[in-house]
């Protein structure tokens, strides 16, 4: 396992990142299956383990809290907030009420007193940066965070929650949550030079892009990935943005196969070796997963292999645009960029 610090704070963490999306009703993974996970995680060298409210409505925290149970100081425990949970429309957003109350909520399922890492899962529109930070400054001082940070925050958005914190006095988020594969490179663009910038730890989510990149998509085969059984369109070949995502994965196994690697390793590889990228989340589902991708724990990719990369997906591109998670708000919802 390689280790790297987290952005500024001093926090070495490892170089993949445990996360319990999957966890609960979402993945299927029972309380059994994820207490075996997070054992072998952590013996393995894994360090940090990331959840959110939203996974599962909550059970994914639960989960996460009974398996953890005896080996907290382990762990740089990370979880997020402000996506909705249930119908109200209170239940949702950055606002200082929410956040403190919510806040607690996870420290209950989870069963601890304090955690390492709390990030917004999505930049809230309607909640100002100094309402936001001022609330998670607060909740810092009492003890009940550590740090803070940001989850799929578009660029300047990131640039802007900065200023706020200074101009305002105010801590500042220091990690962001972007997602990251080969194949949906936007965001070294403009995010991860920003990241750079600020000195912000970088989370990728997504490293495997849905399973694309896990071996399991291939040309020729049926696409049965538990992924493509709840996302069907992600993965319906007969739509031009997937075909040139099979067209890239079938270069791409190429590429490995020259190299001596998995698929996996190479996904894995290509993000924990930008620069910007402190690591790569794993989202497995069961014990196998997770054993497959911590394959790829030491996994350095050279520059020719890299430069094979490059030609395939060129640096910057998102192969699936549509399904980029940190558009401004106003390129979806037309009332937004009209008077």
């Amino acid at each position: 396992m390689q280790y790297r610090t987290l952005g500024r704070t001093g926090v070495p963490v490892s170089s993949l990142v445990l996360g319990a999306m999957n966890f609960g009703a979402i993945g299927r993974t029972t309380p059994d299956e994820a207490t075996a996970i997070v054992g072998a995680a952590l013996d393995a060298g894994i360090t940090l383990i990331d959840t959110a409210d939203r996974y599962s409505d909550g059970e994914s925290e639960v989960i996460v809290g009974k398996a953890i149970a005896g080996r907290r100081d382990e762990i740089v425990l990370a979880t997020k907030a402000g996506m909705p949970m249930g119908d109200r429309r209170d239940h949702r957003g950055a606002s200082r009420r929410w956040l403190v109350t919510e806040l607690d909520n996870s420290l209950r399922r989870l069963g601890v007193d304090h955690v390492d890492l709390y990030q917004i899962h999505r930049w809230d529109p309607a909640t100002g940066d100094e309402e936001t930070l001022s609330a998670l400054t607060d909740l810092q001082r009492a003890g009940k965070i550590r740090y803070f940070g940001s989850s799929t925050f578009p660029a300047y958005r990131i640039v802007q929650a900065q200023w706020a914190a200074r101009e305002n006095h105010l801590g500042r988020y220091v990690t962001e949550q972007p997602s990251y594969s080969i194949l949906q490179r936007g965001i070294e663009t403009h995010v991860l030079p920003v990241t750079e910038q600020y000195g912000l730890g970088v989370l990728a989510w997504s490293p495997l892009a849905s399973g694309w990149l896990s071996g399991a998509v291939r040309a020729g085969r049926e696409i049965a990935t538990h992924r493509s059984a709840v996302m069907p369109q992600r993965f319906d070949t007969t739509i031009p943005a997937n075909r040139a995502r099979l067209d890239a994965v079938e270069r791409l196994a190429k590429v490995a196969d020259e190299a001596g690697l998995t698929m996996i390793q190479l996904a894995l590889g290509f993000v924990t070796a930008h620069r910007a990228v402190t690591s790569a989340i794993l989202g497995p589902r069961t014990l196998e997963h997770l054993r497959a991708q911590l394959a790829a724990a030491d996994t350095v990719l050279s520059a020719d292999v890299l430069d094979a990369i490059d030609e395939i997906v060129p640096p910057g591109l998102d192969l699936a645009p549509d399904e980029k998670h940190d558009t401004p708000p106003a390129l979806l919802d037309p009332s937004l960029r009209r008077r």
